[in-house]
């Protein structure tokens, strides 16, 4: 078995946040660990902090590709992880999302997610080895009101995974879904930008819950109830990435734990009444 400082693993979405977390954690922990962002300013950034930092926007397949090329020519054609965070949330009624918004969506949440994980397969075939890890969501086990777009491609993230986890049997190659619930990120402000831009409140049906809408992502500090460091989930990739049988879901927050298991036991009527009444 390959030492930690042999184990090479990317991570996307390392601005702030998960990714940010995970990657300092991971390096410390003896990870040969590249951390991807899509804005140079932030390689330079995070590359003064002693990551090896480069640009990835999953919105680009060339951009995709060209830094899954740069990672192998550093390190010897090998990759023992990929941890998919890169992610936004688009926020919005579902009559009010434009079929551009949706696609948006799901270009960086889906499709360059699985795009950039088809590109490592083959190299962690050819090791006989290897650890993804999809940052998924709460909202990808139940969907909350006001978060269509953002719901649709983390349950979908979820479909891909559970077939791709079958396919791979016997590879050697591990794939697990990490359902973080509420972790203290710049989620919310990479949400508002994205309101603002797709979201025509005025001639809106919803325009008087957009005002309440609105406010939750700009209070400064908000959090909701029972929200956890994102240290909490570096501990669940750490174990994805070590466990000689890593599971299949890893729940992180006590709402991820409490609507699972609701789901399983309550129909979609009563589950439907919870979730309305849930602060979010």
């Amino acid at each position: 078995m390959l030492s930690l400082s042999s184990r090479a693993v990317l991570i996307t979405g390392c601005s702030s946040g998960i990714g940010y977390t995970v990657a300092h954690g991971l390096k410390q922990r003896g990870y040969r660990v590249f951390a991807t962002v899509r804005q140079a300013k932030d390689v330079v950034r995070l590359q003064q902090e002693g990551l090896e930092s480069l640009v990835l926007d999953l919105q680009d397949s060339q951009s995709t590709h060209q830094a899954v090329q740069t990672v192998l020519a550093q390190t010897q054609g090998q990759l023992y992880g990929l941890f998919n965070n890169g992610a936004y949330g688009q926020p919005g009624a579902v009559e009010d999302l434009s079929r551009e918004a949706l696609r948006q969506q799901f270009e960086t949440n889906l499709f360059g997610t699985h795009e950039l994980t088809c590109q490592v397969i083959p190299i962690m075939r050819r090791q006989g080895e290897g650890r993804i890890i999809q940052n998924s969501s709460l909202l990808g086990l139940v969907a909350f009101p006001y978060r269509g777009a953002y719901n649709a491609s983390k349950h979908a993230l979820e479909g891909l995974t559970d077939t791709l986890r079958l396919e791979l049997t016997g590879t050697g190659i591990y794939i697990s879904l990490i359902e973080p619930g509420p972790i203290k990120s710049r989620f919310r402000d990479n949400a508002y930008v994205r309101f603002k831009q797709y979201i025509d409140v005025p001639t809106s049906a919803h325009h008087q819950v957009y005002a309440q809408l609105e406010q939750r992502l700009l209070t400064q500090g908000a959090v909701v109830p029972f929200t956890l460091p994102p240290e909490a989930v570096l501990k669940k990739v750490i174990h994805a990435l070590e466990a000689p049988r890593p599971q299949a879901r890893y729940y992180v927050t006590v709402p991820t734990y409490l609507l699972a298991t609701l789901k399983r036991l309550f129909s979609s009527r009563t589950l439907d009444w919870i979730i309305r009444h849930l602060p979010n």
